[in-house]
């Protein structure tokens, strides 16, 4: 067979995982996982690409099999594709955070209520008008903003003035709202202490555990700064007053850069957060099983190479050469592109790695329809070339579609690093950006934040994610004792 039928039979799938349908057949179940169906952890926090939005569609396909969670039923408060249904939340009005804790409490009430009724149809009653025809999270939200709305604009307004017995004034303010096509009736004002209360107590009777999932976050107020903030440290504090329910829990998947921003500055309770808050961390083990997953997907690549005896180590380097660069003391290929696809806080996102491969892997067929080989077995597929100019695509990519898209803040001072050396000390940083020494640290604490800069003693790097896509080459750009300039070295690995 030839290499280049052997490259288009290995699928690697989408490394976006709301467009990936097969996600499930190699989806790795990690520690992070095993800790969240375990109801170990109620916050689930990582970097973009590192898998949040996978673990969701994984553990809502398969949590009603898992024997940890049995009697839990989960039931997600976003929609998982197309704009995201709280754009109508960032539409109204700026509100303050206890009104929208009001709101995120009769969001969550109204989801597992509707979940509720739809079990017990016939034996409750809607006090608080919260009955959707259907339970979609963007139907329930959408007549839940509608009251809202209602609410928040009266028909009427007026005011009553009288005087008590003892000659004191009395002023009575009645307010008329208007109703919704088909409603008959005012809205009763119920207490969610109190109804929260009486829900906990049901679940418990029916031996029910709701779990109300929240992802997406970082897309939900895309375009309206003013309400992200408010409304979710509002979300995150309606969490902490839902903690006391057993039977009600609150799971949210946020993005690290998302949940810095909504508790800087401050957050009561922060400490009680962090006690349940989880971080996505991606061992390289975990990452090489999930690429190993993939290459093993088609039959019959895998039986032509007689992968399904081999370990995945074994069938990396079946396909991979062993090293990139010649010389003993240079890192193996694994190593190589670990130390590519991760960023300046060493986050390493298998979405990173799958891009990484399909690039290559499309450098090398282009290769192959030029020169075709034929396939011997014990022979390298994939050729160092390839892998460097996949490696210069994704550095391409994640420049323009994660630190520029993601924070356009930080554009001009990031542009002024291009066409320069990858490593600098305060001085070089000084001289670079037009500022006194004594500013430096301040000014590229967002940097260092991002994962732009490493701080590595006194001297802060550029990761190789970020390099070929910004034309920074490898070097210092300070002189060092006697006026050289040293080589960066990879660290040797295997």
């Amino acid at each position: 067979m030839e290499v280049k039928e052997l490259l288009k039979r290995i699928e690697l799938g989408n490394s976006v995982a709301e467009f990936d349908a097969a996600l499930e057949e190699y989806f790795v179940e990690t520690n992070t996982f095993r800790i969240l169906i375990s109801n170990g952890a109620d916050i689930i926090a990582g970097d973009k690409g590192t898998g949040k939005t996978a673990l969701y569609k994984y553990l809502k396909k398969k949590y009603a099999t898992l024997p940890e969670m049995v009697n839990v039923e989960i039931v997600s408060a976003f929609n998982p594709s197309g704009d995201s249904i709280f754009q109508k939340l960032g539409r109204a009005a700026t509100l303050q955070e206890g009104q929208y804790i009001s709101i995120w409490k009769a969001y969550i009430l109204s989801l597992v209520g509707n979940w509720l009724l739809e079990i017990y149809e016939d034996n409750f009653t809607d006090k608080m008008d919260l009955r959707s025809s259907d339970d979609t999270p963007a139907t329930i939200f959408s007549r839940l903003m509608g009251t809202v709305r209602r609410l928040m604009n009266p028909k009427s307004f007026e005011v009553a003035f009288s005087f008590s017995e003892a000659g004191m004034p009395i002023i009575t303010p009645k307010l008329d709202f208007e109703l919704g096509e088909g409603e008959k009736r005012k809205i009763d004002v119920v207490p969610y202490e109190d109804i929260f209360k009486l829900l906990n107590v049901v679940l418990g009777e029916i031996k029910f555990q709701v779990w109300i999932i929240f992802d997406r976050l970082d897309e939900a107020f895309q375009g309206y700064p003013e309400t992200e903030t408010f409304a979710l440290r509002a979300l995150l504090r309606t969490y902490l007053d839902l903690l006391e329910f057993d039977n009600i829990k609150v799971k949210l998947f946020v993005r690290n850069d998302l949940f810095r921003k909504i508790t800087r500055g401050g957050f009561v309770n922060l400490t009680h957060v962090n006690a349940r808050k989880i971080q996505i961390i991606w061992d390289e083990e975990d990452l090489l099983n999930i690429l190993c997953k993939r290459i093993k997907k088609n039959k019959e690549l895998k039986e032509y190479m007689h992968l399904d005896d081999k370990t995945d180590k074994e069938i990396f380097y079946t396909i991979f050469p062993a090293r990139v660069d010649p010389g003993t003391r240079k890192p193996s290929t694994w190593k190589w592109i670990i130390n590519r696809i991760k960023d300046g806080n060493s986050v390493k996102p298998p979405r990173n790695l799958i891009d990484f491969v399909q690039k290559t892997q499309a450098a090398q067929l282009r290769k192959e329809e030029r020169t075709g080989r034929i396939y011997s077995e014990g022979a390298i597929i994939v050729k160092p070339d390839s892998l460097r100019k996949g490696l210069s695509k994704l550095s391409e990519e994640r420049v323009q579609d994660t630190l520029l898209a993601e924070t356009p803040e930080y554009e001009e001072i990031i542009n002024k690093f291009k066409n320069g050396k990858a490593e600098h000390n305060i001085s070089s940083i000084a001289r670079l950006l037009n500022i006194f020494e004594t500013t430096v640290k301040s000014r590229i604490a967002p940097l260092i934040e991002i994962g732009f800069l490493e701080e590595v003693g006194e001297s802060y790097k550029i990761p190789m994610l970020y390099r070929e896509g910004l034309s920074i080459t490898q070097g210092k750009a300070f002189q060092i004792e006697g006026g050289l300039e040293e080589v960066e070295e990879e660290e040797e690995g295997v």
